[in-house]
């Protein structure tokens, strides 16, 4: 603003004394002299405004070598610091694998017991819901919470995760297989004395042998045992003769009991 002052006040003097060159009257001597003050004034607010603008700008410098010398030994007080944070981070995270663990191991312990010993009790809904329960807070509450180190410890808990339940599932088909083995060898009688009545039903539904669970043309009426294992799928009622289901309690066609049924 001074600048923009001080330059129109010259432009202005410049076009007078031009002008009083050419005209060369007298006296407007005493307005060049008051003109030529008006102009020094100007031009004395334009320094001090200058001066004022550079210890602005110095101030300025001064604070942002400062911030950058602030900056730069924050950066080395932090990079001072982080061995002590990482290590008391890894620390704050084992310790609350630790809660964690504590709260689900004996959850699993008792999961498994129970999946060993009571899945198949009277309880049984019981016992699957909190197999679940336990399932879910491995899951949920604590692999999350695995420690990382680079992540090889959640790839080891993975890898054994995987081979447990791989070895398990084998080991159980292969005891499956074992049991439909010896079964198959079994009487018809007698196999069908270890068949619940309604899997029996359930498995018919699904076109498959109740026996051995492998499938079977049941549309077909020259169906009557299954050609894998032998087991009888059709027979006739004792009363009315009539073919029926072999796992049926009662003739659909008389009402009459049949001779042999699965247990309940």
């Amino acid at each position: 603003m001074a600048a923009s002052n001080t330059h129109a006040a010259g432009e202005t003097f410049d076009n007078w004394v031009a002008t009083r060159r050419a005209t060369a009257r007298p006296e407007q001597d005493l307005e060049l002299i008051e003109r030529t003050r008006a102009l020094d004034v100007l031009k004395a607010e334009e320094r001090k405004t200058l001066a004022a603008v550079e210890a602005q700008e110095q101030k300025h410098l001064d604070a942002r070598q400062a911030h950058e010398a602030a900056q730069k030994r924050w950066y080395e007080l932090e990079e001072g610091a982080r061995p002590a944070y990482e290590s008391a981070l890894r620390m704050q995270e084992l310790r609350v694998f630790g809660y964690r663990l504590a709260l689900t191991l004996p959850l699993l312990a008792l999961a498994g017991w129970l999946w060993a010993r009571q899945r198949k009790s009277t309880y049984w809904p019981f016992v699957w819901g909190f197999i679940f329960f336990a399932a879910f807070a491995f899951f949920v509450e604590l692999v999350p919470y695995l420690p990382s180190y680079g992540g090889y410890v959640r790839y080891i808990v993975g890898i054994l995760l995987t081979v447990l339940v791989g070895r398990q599932a084998i080991v159980s088909l292969q005891r499956y297989l074992e049991r439909q083995k010896a079964a198959e060898a079994l009487p018809d009688t007698q196999r069908r004395q270890h068949l619940s009545y309604d899997v029996a039903q359930a498995r018919l539904a699904k076109g498959v042998c109740p026996g051995c669970e492998r499938g079977v043309d049941l549309k077909d009426p020259k169906m009557d045992y299954c050609p894998h294992c032998g087991i009888g799928l059709f027979n006739q009622c004792g009363q009315c003769a009539t073919r029926k289901n072999a796992f049926t309690r009662f003739c659909s066609s008389c009402g009459s009991a049949a001779a042999t049924a699965p247990a309940d």
